[in-house]
């Protein structure tokens, strides 16, 4: 009896003990399910992070491409532009250049006609002096023949010397005076050559004049015409964004501040400025309209930032800034039925400030788009 009451004391005693381990690989257990649950979730968080930094880098890396199609694009059209005023002022100095020479030739043959003219006067000149010498001495000859006429009773050998004398000097007079005519109507002939040569002269000099005022003229036409077209448009701009804060016309440009647009340091369109873009867009279809084809017009959007750097993934430099917020309204106005090869984007950074001070003031007003209707 004894002996099983220390054998039931004995079970008691382990059975305690036995709970415990139990209990203590359970809390290990339990733990070390929870460290794996833990760690599973921080991993998956880590992964979804990079994840979404990586579909960031790819838009960020989109959107670049985009920025660089339309720099390459604009930078095509402008030289393109640029090839077509060289072709067009090679065409005009080729044309110049052949009117020069042209004048040059009349002017030398002209100089040259002169000088031969001058020539042929002096010999006209010295043949009149011989023809008046001739006449003289064919008075003086008449005169002997009269005289001698009423000597009829002289000698007839004396008489007959004296007629031969006479008949030699009137055939001289005679092919004298055929000469004389022969060189007036050189002389008369030179004459209409030189004045033929002066008027073509003149009408070429009067062409070139009025070569040159027509392309003015056109020119003028031209750049009067779209003047036009561009006050109506800012006209209506004016009353239908006239009231707006931050927006305002200066000069031949329509100015909006760039808070009106963007938020800081950003180049994505708000709201608010999405609404007045479209405005805009649709007033200037409405202008677009009016314009005659032959008129080549674009809207150039400038953008321009102040003085404070920027420096971050998306914008290294206040460049990028600016460029890509021209971009962002070139895109609203092409969404919105403006043709792309209407408009232009362009990026100043802070280099065209308003106002040279750093005040909060100054620096709000060097912080906007410019938007200029001008002539390619």
């Amino acid at each position: 009896m004894a002996s099983l009451s220390r054998r039931n004391r004995r079970e008691t005693n382990i059975w305690p003990g036995f709970v415990d381990a139990l209990a203590t690989l359970l809390l290990v257990l339990i733990f070390v399910l929870l460290i794996f649950v833990l760690s599973q979730f921080f991993l998956s968080n880590a992964l979804s992070g990079r994840d979404e930094a990586l579909v960031r880098l790819q838009s960020q890396v989109s959107e670049l491409a985009d920025l660089l199609a339309l720099e390459r694009k604009a930078n095509k059209d402008l030289r393109l532009d640029i090839s077509q005023l060289s072709a067009q002022l090679q065409s005009s100095v080729t044309q110049r250049e052949d009117l020069t020479a042209k004048v040059a030739a009349l002017t030398r043959e002209n100089s040259a006609t002169k000088e031969e003219l001058a020539s042929k006067r002096s010999d006209v000149d010295r043949l009149t002096s011989d023809i008046n010498a001739l006449e003289a001495l064919r008075e003086e000859l008449e005169a002997k023949i009269a005289k001698l006429a009423g000597k009829l009773d002289d000698t007839e050998g004396s008489l007959l010397k004296e007629k031969e004398l006479s008949e030699s000097a009137r055939a001289q007079v005679a092919l004298l005076n055929k000469q004389l005519n022969s060189l007036r109507q050189q002389m008369a002939a030179l004459n209409a050559a030189l004045e033929a040569s002066e008027e073509l002269a003149r009408q070429q000099k009067v062409q070139i004049a009025n070569l040159g005022s027509r392309l003015n003229a056109a020119l003028a036409g031209k750049v009067q015409e779209l003047a036009r077209y561009r006050s109506e448009f800012f006209g209506k701009l004016r009353e239908i964004l006239g009231g707006t804060e931050g927006v305002k016309i200066v000069g031949d440009r329509f100015v909006f501040q760039s808070e009106v647009l963007f938020e800081t340091g950003s180049a994505d369109l708000g709201k608010e400025g999405q609404q007045q873009l479209t405005v805009l867009a649709q007033t200037l279809q409405e202008i677009s309209r009016k314009i005659p084809k032959d008129v080549n017009w674009i809207l150039r959007v400038d953008g321009h930032t102040d003085k404070v750097p920027i420096k971050n993934l998306k914008f290294p430099s206040n460049w990028e800034l600016s460029s890509a917020r021209a971009i962002s309204v070139v895109r609203h106005l092409v969404e919105n039925g403006i043709p792309s090869e209407r408009l232009a984007a362009t990026g100043f950074g802070e280099f065209q400030p308003l106002e040279d001070g750093s005040s909060p003031e100054s620096l709000a007003k060097n912080r906007r788009i410019e938007l200029k209707l001008t002539q390619r």
